[in-house]
């Protein structure tokens, strides 16, 4: 009996020191609750298909309509993301101006024959979030980037899932689109 009531004494001490160290930690958004609506401007383009390669940019591309496909594929993940609710210019609670600044293909593996067996995408953008009715911003950020790596088909590796460029970008795109919306609505 007296074992018993040990037992219970340490697990209820055990079961207050979960509890006291799990305050204050939530799932939820960060985002101040005056929030509730986000506009998202068009991304610009703004990738300098002039500028000559060079070691650090072999792979330089240009890929039309990018900016578009990443403005969409933001707005996805804040209706997904469920947090803030993208809506038109008019009455938005936020502002969410971007500029895509680099969009590139690295090689990162070579075979023996030197050629290249994977890839990386990498999408950069210039981020600012407003606060219209404050007229200030809550937030910037350059060189936010995204980025998903593939295995293209004439890959010389063996058991690799091997995957095309355009499904890659598609990849890049969605993770570029989740850091967004993370960066924007969790204040970790």
């Amino acid at each position: 009996m007296k074992a018993h009531r040990i037992f219970t004494v340490i697990a209820g001490a055990f079961l207050i020191c979960c509890l006291a160290c799990g305050c204050g930690y939530t799932t939820r958004s960060m985002v101040s609750s005056t929030y509730k609506t986000i506009y998202i401007e068009p991304f610009l383009n703004k990738v300098n298909i002039t500028q000559e390669s060079d070691a650090a940019n072999k792979y330089k591309l240009y890929r039309p309509t990018v900016e578009s496909d990443l403005t969409k594929a933001v707005i996805s993940k804040f209706l997904f993301d469920g947090n803030l609710k993208p809506v038109k210019e008019e009455g938005a609670d936020l502002v969410l101006r971007g500029e895509l600044t680099e969009f590139r293909k690295d090689p990162l593996r070579y075979s023996t024959n030197d050629e290249v067996d994977e890839y990386r995408i990498n999408i950069v953008v210039n981020l600012k979030l407003i606060d219209p009715a404050e007229g200030k911003t809550v937030w910037e950020e350059s060189g936010f980037t995204g980025d998903a790596t593939y295995f293209p088909t004439s890959t010389s590796l063996q058991n690799v899932v091997t995957k095309s460029e355009d499904a890659a970008v598609t990849d890049a795109l969605n993770d570029i689109a989740r850091r967004i919306v993370e960066r924007t609505v969790e204040e970790w």
